[in-house]
């Protein structure tokens, strides 16, 4: 029987996707190629995960749809990266064996996930 066997993309709407663009660019080092970002799998630190919430889950606000995720290399470092520049940052940080995680809010009000795989 013919499977997925990846993560091929993430598509979100956005009122202003060039500034989103910008912003994220500006705030977490990615850079843009043919229109989008790219995550070499030579880059990958961890697997990529897909996980369904229930509809009232309050793991991420319940009016957004989904939530970002992304791999790190240092979170604390990023997160008060963030925090200097201005950003609004959750304080609560959380380790676990398989990873440090931490969250912000983009300009747009998503909450967004940093992952810290070990």
């Amino acid at each position: 029987m013919a499977k997925a066997t990846g993560i091929g993309g993430a598509f979100l709407r956005a009122d202003d996707p060039e500034r989103l663009y910008t912003w994220y660019e500006k705030h977490l080092g990615l850079k843009r190629q043919n229109g989008c970002w790219t995550f070499e799998a030579a880059e990958q630190r961890g697997p990529a995960v897909v996980s369904f919430f229930p509809r009232g889950s309050d793991y991420f606000p319940v009016r957004q749809p989904a939530m970002l995720n992304f791999q790190v290399d240092d979170v604390d470092a990023l997160l008060d990266a963030l925090i200097a520049a201005g950003v609004e940052v959750d304080p609560k940080r959380e380790r676990y064996d398989y990873g440090n995680f931490g969250w912000f809010t983009d300009p747009e009000g998503n909450r967004v996930e940093l992952w810290q795989p070990v």
